[in-house]
């Protein structure tokens, strides 16, 4: 599967074929047998019909004089070899001159499949490259330089894109010195450096002759330097002018930065010939160049669930393997086959961590190289890979691939990362070092997306302003949540309680208040958001709270999974959630960190919500923003027996002087209508709370 990302070949030619055999038949024509080695499996002319594959002579023995006409072609894909047998033509005295230089290991030219499913049809496709550059400012398409377009004249012709290129004034002619470089001209094709550059030293342009071809001659004309880096073009015989023929040197290659000026005609016409009319056909979709926004069918494609969801469905189902495939077009996202699929097995290594330095580095770049996403990303580094597109991949990549994922060149070309799951051993957790990844991404613009199976949804890694951290999104939901206001439920994951429709009436209540509020947090123009810790009991009831009332609803959710010795109740994700992170058991104090709530509300709960009433304290206490009123749902009685003692403890041993303030910070209430009063004085400015404001030696403030 990975021979389309080879440097070494586009999958419309072969390499250069070298003569096996000659025999030289009159003094203008010779037949030779040209044999063809290394061609990539991906070669089209494997798959399309043999009359659709042409033999392209090398243009250095076209503006010599000479031609070729195939007589056979046999194709072999189990060996990645052809043979052609061809018939050379000197068409005028010089190349009768040059045909007895031939020699058996001459390279000659080579196929170009002429896949009709290929031929661009749109001039749109084309005319969109005029003034864009690759990575190395050399323009993508365009007649005599960056800003030569205006002279390149495309239209619709029959079905296909035909661009006319201004023929200059005169023929090329060559001089006289010549004759004593045919011979070097001639071994240079032998395995020697290319002499094409050195040709032109002898040619020159006489504007004084007419550009009208005669029988038994070559007429060289030139045009200005066709720019190509997108498409392969061809010289469409049946336009020119009637009585003229191009040679069988009639395909521009993409790989040269300025080719196509000079053209070899013969035949015989009295009309003089103005232009060169020129074909194209389609690189392959991942080094054509083409800018993800010209990718309307992919667009679309991304934005459809069901389609991402299909696509996934194709990667081979090898248990804990890699898989990893780049897509840059709508058409093969919607064809995607499970031989498109890069699969790995990577090894699992034991870093043997600093103090080896070296050693550390070279098992790094072992680990690296066995990735799935690795030969994607290295052609993206080496320039194979030139079309903006995005990556698919059964697991999110390893922190490790950071050097490559934050390039430039992957900035340029990597616009999206979608992955199934976060992690082969870890299921859906992510670890520290992940997290970290995801910022690092988001910071440098490359978007990443959960294809999360247990929602159905397209969930968008978003980071909160300002922040941190942040959680993967329903991509319809963004925007709420970047300007969310942010309430959040703590309480037991073994009971819910009978606080559902109590927080039913305050959620509704808030969000009646939205609109009469001129508050920064509370506005006509704000968004509400709600985030538990995803699991069950009263963190459920948050979740489908919100739901009811169209609340973004989140969860920060930590894998709870028993082990040995340990006395923790297992958890299971409640199915009420829309945004989420997830974070592995050994990082709980980080995931408690990252809740960031602007009004959380605490429900009855055991050990870990005392710990998240801890916390919620040091916040207020140390001024992670300013005081805002914490909800304490419950009789007064639980809440004393909870807090009041510590408080009044900490106020007796002068531990917390200074600080006693915090007391004013939270609320004890028994329904919702207590709790809207208290936001709502807290909305007009008019809540006592804060550094400034009286202490309550119960730890608390008891709404009546």
């Amino acid at each position: 599967m990975e021979s389309y990302l080879y440097p070494d070949h586009y999958d419309l030619v072969t390499p250069d074929g070298y003569i096996k055999s000659i025999k030289h038949i009159s003094e203008d024509t010779a037949k030779v047998t040209v044999l063809i080695e290394n061609i990539s499996p991906a070669f089209v002319g494997f798959q399309i019909d043999l009359d659709m594959v042409f033999f392209n002579l090398k243009s250095v023995l076209a503006q010599l004089g000479m031609t070729s006409t195939h007589k056979s072609l046999h194709l072999d894909s189990k060996r990645c070899t052809a043979e052609v047998e061809l018939i050379l033509i000197a068409i005028d005295d010089f190349a009768k001159q040059t045909l007895p230089f031939l020699e058996i290991g001459l390279h000659v030219g080579k196929l170009f499949a002429a896949d009709e499913r290929r031929r661009v049809r749109d001039p749109d496709y084309l005319s969109r490259m005029f003034g864009r550059s690759d990575k190395k400012g050399r323009p993508l398409l365009s007649l005599g330089g960056m800003n030569g377009s205006s002279d390149l004249c495309l239209e619709k012709v029959d079905g296909r894109t035909i661009a006319y290129l201004t023929v200059k004034r005169g023929k090329v002619v060559f001089d006289d010195a010549i004759n004593g470089f045919i011979p070097t001209i001639m071994k240079s094709l032998k395995n020697g450096p290319s002499l094409r550059e050195l040709l032109k030293l002898h040619q020159y342009r006489d504007t004084s002759l007419s550009r009208t071809v005669k029988h038994k001659e070559v007429l060289l004309v030139q045009t200005l330097p066709l720019h190509i880096r997108t498409v392969f073009a061809r010289v469409a015989s049946p336009l020119l002018v009637p009585g003229y023929h191009h040679t069988s040197a009639s395909i521009l290659q993409p790989d040269t930065t300025a080719s196509g000026d000079i053209y070899e005609l013969y035949g015989q016409g009295e009309k003089e010939i103005s232009d060169i009319p020129l074909e194209f056909y389609t690189l392959e979709p991942h080094r054509e160049h083409v800018f993800f926004s010209d990718r309307d069918q992919l667009q679309s494609c991304l934005e459809d669930p069901a389609t991402l969801f299909k696509a996934f469905k194709t990667a081979p189902s090898t248990p804990n393997a890699q898989c990893a495939v780049f897509v840059v077009k709508g058409k093969q996202m919607l064809n995607l086959k499970q031989s498109d699929w890069i699969v790995r097995e990577p090894l699992k290594y034991d870093f043997p961590g600093i103090a080896q330095s070296s050693r550390q580095a070279l098992m790094v770049d072992r680990y690296i190289d066995c990735q799935a996403s690795y030969p994607f990303l290295k052609a993206i580094e080496d320039g194979l890979i030139t079309s903006q597109g995005v990556l698919l991949l059964q697991y999110f990549p390893s922190p490790l691939l950071k050097r490559l994922l934050l390039s430039t060149d992957a900035q340029r070309c990597l616009k999206g990362i979608y992955f199934r799951s976060p992690s082969s051993a870890h299921g859906e957790y992510f670890s520290q070092e992940d997290r970290a990844f995801l910022l690092d991404l988001a910071k440098f613009a490359i978007p990443v997306y959960w294809v999360d199976e247990i929602s159905g949804r397209i969930l968008q890694y978003i980071q909160k302003h300002d922040k941190d951290y942040g959680m993967f999104v329903p991509i319809e939901n963004v925007t709420s949540f970047l300007k969310a206001t942010v309430f959040g439920i703590y309480g037991s994951n073994l009971m819910e309680g009978n606080f559902e429709e109590e927080l039913l009436t305050l959620f509704n209540g808030i969000i009646e208040m939205k609109d009469i509020m001129d508050h920064s947090m509370l506005n006509s123009e704000s968004s509400l958001a709600l985030v538990t810790g995803g699991g069950p009991g009263a963190m459920e009831v948050g979740n489908r709270v919100a739901k009811k009332l169209g609340i973004l609803s989140c969860a920060n959710i930590v894998d709870f999974r028993k082990g040995d010795g340990t006395v923790v109740n297992e958890q299971n994700q409640n199915p009420h959630i829309d945004a989420k992170m997830t974070y592995r058991l050994e990082k709980l104090v980080e995931r408690q960190a990252e809740f960031h709530l602007h009004f959380p509300i605490f429900l009855p709960g055991g050990i870990g919500t005392d710990f998240e009433f801890a916390l919620e304290e040091v916040r207020r206490k140390v001024g992670i923003g300013s005081p805002t009123p914490v909800m304490l749902f419950g009789p007064k009685e639980y809440w004393n027996d909870k807090i009041t003692h510590a408080f009044r403890c900490n106020m007796k041993s002068g531990t917390i002087a200074g600080s006693e303030w915090i007391s004013n910070c939270f609320y004890c209430i028994n329904n919702a209508m207590q709790g809207l009063d208290i936001y709502r004085q807290y909305f007009q400015e008019t809540l006592a709370i804060g550094p400034d404001a009286p202490i309550s030696d119960e730890g608390f403030i008891t709404v009546e």
